[in-house]
């Protein structure tokens, strides 16, 4: 540790970068009764703290490195920071990108002054790649997380807390991808004030530090979720690991419905737009808080940046109230006969309805798919299920349903008789021009598509629900020919929101 503390002392970070704010979220504290901060790395030059640990890195390059030029793999921050740090030191940087990354970003690079390489659909495939060239060309590969000097530029972050709140501060969160934040924070944090807990947070859908510290060594996970991709890493680095594994309070993982509220609590604290990554730490420590598990004394997230296409806050909008507990998702059935919705609205009373979804089908029942905002969270959603079904009315609670809130709630009626050997499932695939086409062109016409629904959300990848004719003599075959495609999937056959909404009577 003391190696770490020397070099975080003696780090070069502030040639390009800037020490940023500690602000209080006045709103939030008020809300959660903590005193509640945020570090404003979002700030930075190239709107996040990776620019720390890229410098620091290439700043220490001998001449003769210099002189061969840097090389990474990155989709966005990482990229940004080695591309600005090159130009202010004079040296070439070669960014290999998936072809997959946004346009916002690979212009952002660009401007920057680094020579973009788009390829592959991965980062795994990007990464390959950067390695090859590196061998190929000499360039200096510039690691993202696992190297002592990276992981001590963004160690200055927890030099700056120290300085910035020298009154108690009861605990850090801090987002985990690959683990150089919270490895270089964790250091010095620990090495001058060790009663302050440090907590990595990493969504439920990319724990890989979680994984490794389990295993006690890093493993790779089997999927990383794209929503935060700005901590989408499927291994953690060794070293990461190392100093994580002895310097972490704990990991708290959280869901994107989570990280969603997070972006809204910051805009409107500070009126600012966080990328999904840069809420994460704020997501954990509101779990935290609402668990009652959050330690006394000042409570800090750190903003970790703000490269966020702007047609993904559309999604982020739609799900920030079910990740704060403020809106209610559910599946009700009513009677069907005239006057059942005016007794459904009265019994909802003067609560705020979000949406209301229903198609006529033959039969006694109908079934609703209905929005309900919330202003006590799931103590009153709990309340309002009770009292629908004290009223004889059988609920669903669709509210943290995947397939219900992606896809079902734009769906609602497509019944179709017949269909006695239909299969649903959820596909994730690369989001990108020509994305759906060959997504498409994977599926085989040997068994018919019943069902379909894609739906842009300006994120990285896309997602689709599909209804498939399959013949039970066929299903061997079938799943082995979607296991071929390569993209992940899940069964959704038994979901009750497609069994309720979509299915047959």
């Amino acid at each position: 540790m003391t190696d770490y503390i020397r070099k975080i002392l003696s780090s070069s970070v502030y040639e390009v970068a800037e020490q940023t704010p500690l602000e209080k979220m006045e709103l939030l504290s008020a809300r959660l009764g903590h005193t509640i901060l945020v570090k404003r790395e979002d700030l930075q030059p190239v709107f996040s703290f990776k620019i720390r640990g890229a410098h620091n890195r290439m700043a220490h390059l001998s001449r003769e490195e210099r002189s061969r030029g840097v090389i990474c793999a990155s989709a966005g921050n990482h990229a940004q920071g080695v591309a600005l740090s090159a130009t202010r030191l004079g040296i070439r940087a070669v960014i290999v990108m998936p072809t997959t990354t946004p346009a916002i970003k690979v212009n952002a690079v660009r401007r920057l002054g680094g020579e973009v390489v788009l390829f592959g659909d991965s980062f795994d495939a990007a990464r390959a790649h950067a390695d090859e060239l590196a061998e190929r060309h000499g360039h200096v590969f510039v690691h993202p997380f696992d190297d002592p000097d990276v992981i001590a530029g963004q160690g200055t972050i927890g030099l700056e807390l120290m300085r910035q709140h020298p009154r108690p501060i009861g605990a850090i969160y801090v987002p985990v991808g690959g683990g150089g934040l919270a490895a270089g924070i964790a250091s010095f944090v620990k090495f001058l004030r060790p009663e302050i807990r440090v907590i990595g947070v990493e969504p439920e859908e990319a724990a890989s530090m979680k994984a490794a510290i389990a295993a006690g060594k890093p493993v790779p996970i089997d999927e990383v979720g794209l929503f935060a991709d700005g901590v989408a890493v499927k291994q953690v680095g060794d070293e990461t690991f190392r100093l994580c594994r002895d310097l972490l309070d704990g990991i708290v993982t959280v869901t994107a419905d989570e990280i969603c509220a997070a972006i809204k609590d910051i805009f409107d604290d500070h009126r600012a737009i966080t990328e999904p990554a840069g809420a994460l730490a704020l997501a954990g420590l509101r779990r935290e808080v609402e668990a009652g598990t959050a330690p006394e004394g000042a409570l800090i997230a750190i903003n970790s940046g703000a490269n966020v296409n702007f047609d993904r806050l559309s999604y982020v909008a739609e799900r920030a109230e079910i990740g704060e507990r403020a809106e209610a998702l559910l599946a009700v059935t009513i009677p069907e006969r005239p006057g059942s919705y005016r007794a459904f609205i009265r019994l909802i009373g003067r609560r705020p309805v979000t949406e209301f979804n229903y198609r006529y089908a033959p039969g006694a029942s109908a079934h609703i798919f209905v929005g309900i905002k919330l202003s006590r969270g799931d103590p009153e959603k709990r309340e309002i299920i009770d009292m629908l079904e004290a009223n004889g009315l059988a609920v669903t609670d669709m509210t943290d349903n995947e397939v219900a809130k992606l896809h079902v709630r734009h769906m609602v009626g497509g019944r179709v008789a017949g269909l006695v050997e239909e299969r649903v499932f959820r596909f994730q695939f690369p989001e990108r021009p020509g994305a759906l086409l060959k997504f498409l062109e994977g599926l085989n016409d040997a068994w018919n598509i019943s069902l379909f629904h894609y739906r842009n959300h300006g994120s990285d990848y896309g997602r689709v629900l599909v209804g498939v004719e399959v013949p039970e003599r066929t299903r061997t075959d079938f799943f082995a020919h979607i296991d071929a495609i390569g993209f992940p999937y899940w069964d959704e056959t038994d979901n009750p929101a497609y069994r309720q909404f979509l299915d047959l009577e």
